[in-house]
């Protein structure tokens, strides 16, 4: 089995696992969502699609809901939290400040300065787009954001990302028609998200030019 076989058709390896394995899916699942949020070279780890799929199951009773939504949204919260401290520690780190050549002081004050302002929308908007919400809060970190205001869009964002996605799986995600085309949804989730960051930086890149 491949990591692109696991993506596309989580919803048949997540069933098989529960059947052979029972509860230790909980601690698979918390593995997962922790990796892709708080590992900076992880981003490519299945997530709205394993939280629709989760929802899906734990509608038709092969999962407990409370405990799916309670499980992953620690695992969500506690993956950010995981990678801006190590964007926070190891950013300067790696930069040397002034005294290296990579460091460019005027760059990393309007990151500080942007994270300060924008940091909140961008940690919540970013749990919604692949790749991205495994970078934003390294980044947060790596700009020096302040932690407490992190922290509290951190639980915001992780909870309309896990709340919101595992619920929809679980009113949606067992009708016929949506298990049917699974496939083309999951890659519409990874696809369309990635288009419009694209789009966003295009359209921004030209603006400036």
């Amino acid at each position: 089995m491949t990591l692109l076989d696991f993506i596309l058709h989580v919803d048949k390896h997540l069933e098989t696992f529960v059947q052979n394995y029972g509860m230790w899916v909980y601690a698979l699942l918390f593995l997962i969502i922790f990796v892709e949020t708080g590992v900076v070279v992880m981003p490519f780890l299945p997530g709205d699609s394993l939280l629709f799929v989760v929802g899906a199951m734990c509608g038709v009773g092969l999962m407990s809901y409370p405990l799916s939504v309670g499980l992953l949204l620690a695992a969500a919260i506690l993956g950010n939290q995981s990678n801006y401290t190590i964007g926070h520690y190891f950013g300067p780190k790696v930069f040397q400040w002034e005294d290296s050549r990579w460091f460019n002081k005027k760059a990393f004050d309007q990151a500080h300065a942007f994270y300060e302002k924008y940091g909140g929308i961008t940690i919540v908007a970013a749990r919604f787009m692949p790749f991205l919400r495994t970078f934003a809060p390294f980044v947060a970190g790596v700009a020096q954001m302040t932690r407490s205001r992190f922290t509290l869009f951190d639980v915001l964002g992780g909870t309309l990302w896990v709340g919101g996605i595992v619920t929809v799986g679980y009113f949606f995600g067992n009708i016929p028609w949506v298990k049917l085309h699974l496939d083309k949804i999951i890659w519409a989730m990874i696809l369309i998200p990635g288009l419009v960051v694209l789009f966003g930086a295009w359209k921004s890149r030209r603006k400036a030019a």
